[in-house]
């Protein structure tokens, strides 16, 4: 799970890797990783849905474990380990048949939102759902920029200067009328998908890279920078046709689901 969060005041000047949405493409993790020693952090927080998906699952699992990060638990997590009626979806099911009782115990302690300091709040997707997207809005035409009043409602009472969310595979960064700011840092590992909630959509990056945040603090003010990486997908595609997903071989591939 990481260190517990930071107490007190934080230094004048740090930086802060965001990674969310990793689902389990362990070659754009390294890639990031990789990207991050040339810039410098002094932590890296990770906000969920490390695992599920038809890749390498438990490669990515043994590889957060090891690392002194912050993670949250995703609605991925979420599912695999609590599935609803239906049962698991292939994504989560894929992923949970190649844990160990080590892996599903580590992914079952993960909290669900983390305060990482007096100034800087986690989720995966709102304050007070994994489900919902912070700083989209999804119609029946699909989804669209939330406006500043949908966004004031989704931060509710949460005072923190700075909200730091995944779940969209969205990078942007937003500041709210009261002038906090929102970061979605996109997705680690997958640039395109199909959703449902709350009606089928899908989310086009357009661009295969692997997605991360840096968040630097300086003179008491914090600095969002949304970075992309370039890594070798075309492999990650290869193995998603090879594990009979199409659809994640398409978006893996060029960052488009049509």
């Amino acid at each position: 799970m990481g260190p517990p969060p930071r107490a007190g005041a934080l230094p004048e000047r740090l930086r802060i890797a965001v990674v969310s949405d990793i689902h389990g493409n362990l070659p754009a993790l390294e890639a990031v990783l990789k990207d991050l020693q040339g810039r410098g952090a002094d932590a890296v927080v990770n906000l969920g849905d490390s695992v599920s998906g038809p890749l390498l699952p438990l490669e990515t699992a043994q590889l957060l474990m090891a690392r002194d990060w912050v993670t949250l638990a995703g609605n991925h997590e979420r599912q695999m380990l609590n599935p609803g009626p239906d049962g698991l979806g292939p994504s989560d099911g894929f992923a949970r048949a190649r844990m160990t009782g080590v892996e599903l115990a580590w992914l079952a302690a993960l909290p669900p939102t983390c305060r990482f300091s007096e100034e800087i709040f986690l989720c995966h997707g709102t304050p007070d759902s994994d489900l919902d997207p912070f700083l989209e809005t999804v119609e029946r035409s699909g989804p669209r920029r939330a406006t500043a009043a949908e966004v004031e409602a989704r931060l509710g009472a949460l005072a923190a200067p700075v909200v730091l969310c995944g779940h969209t595979h969205v990078p942007r960064a937003v500041r709210s009328r009261s002038g906090q700011l929102i970061v979605n840092p996109g997705s680690v590992g997958l640039p395109a998908l199909e959703a449902s909630n709350p009606w089928v959509h899908h989310v086009e990056t357009g661009s295969p890279d692997a997605r991360y945040a840096l968040l630097e603090r300086r003179e008491g003010h914090w600095i969002p920078a949304l970075i992309a990486v370039p890594y070798g997908h075309a492999a990650m595609a290869a193995l998603a046709q090879a594990n009979h997903r199409p659809d994640w071989a398409r978006a893996l591939r060029s960052g488009y689901m049509s």
